[in-house]
C-alpha cells in the first residue's frame, strides 16, 4: 500500500460539485491499493501514518503527529499513485488492485482509520473528485507498505 502524506492548513473533497469531506490543519492522504496488498499492510500503513512526526513542536522540530496535534485526516483513494512509471511515456496501472479488491481495502481503511482516529474524514472511492488543498510547507511524505521482506520503506 502506498499513502502520499501532504501536510496541509485546509484540505476538501468534491463530488459533482458538492463537498463531500473537508479538514482544517491536518493531513491530506492519497492513498493506492496494490494487487497484492490485504489487511495486515492496510493496518501497518494506518499505524505509520497515525504516528507519522511531520508537525513542528515549540522548537520548530517535526517531532509531532496528527494525534499529537488533534488535526483533520483526509484520506482519498487514488490509483493512480500505484502506476508503474519506469518505462515509456505512459503509466502503466497493472500494479494497482482490480477496483472490487481496491474498494474493499480503502473501505476497510477507512474504517479502521475512524475507529482509532476521530478526526478522520474520506473521499469516495471510484468518483471523480476535484481534491483542493492548502499544502503547509510545503510538506509532502511517501510512505510504503509491502507485503514482502525487508521491502518496507
Amino acid at each position: 500500500m502506498i499513502a502520499l502524506l501532504q501536510r496541509v492548513s485546509h484540505a476538501s473533497v468534491a463530488v459533482d460539485g458538492k463537498t463531500i469531506a473537508e479538514i482544517q490543519q491536518g493531513l491530506l492522504v492519497f492513498v493506492a491499493i496494490e494487487k497484492s496488498d490485504d489487511k495486515a499492510q492496510a493496518d501497518r500503513l494506518l499505524q505509520r501514518l497515525l504516528g507519522y512526526r511531520l508537525f513542528s513542536d515549540a522548537d520548530d522540530k517535526m517531532n509531532l503527529s496528527i494525534q499529537d496535534l488533534h488535526g483533520g485526516l483526509l484520506l482519498v483513494p487514488q490509483f493512480t499513485l500505484a502506476a508503474d512509471t519506469h518505462k515509456g511515456l505512459r503509466p502503466s496501472f497493472s500494479p494497482a488492485a482490480e477496483p472490487r479488491h481496491g474498494r474493499q481495502l480503502f473501505d476497510y481503511f477507512a474504517g479502521q482509520a475512524r475507529k482509532q482516529y476521530p478526526h478522520t474524514a474520506c473521499g469516495r472511492f471510484g468518483a471523480d473528485m476535484q481534491v483542493s488543498l492548502t499544502n503547509d510547507g510545503p510538506v509532502t511524505f511517501w510512505l510504503q507498505v509491502s507485503n514482502e521482506k525487508h521491502s518496507e520503506y
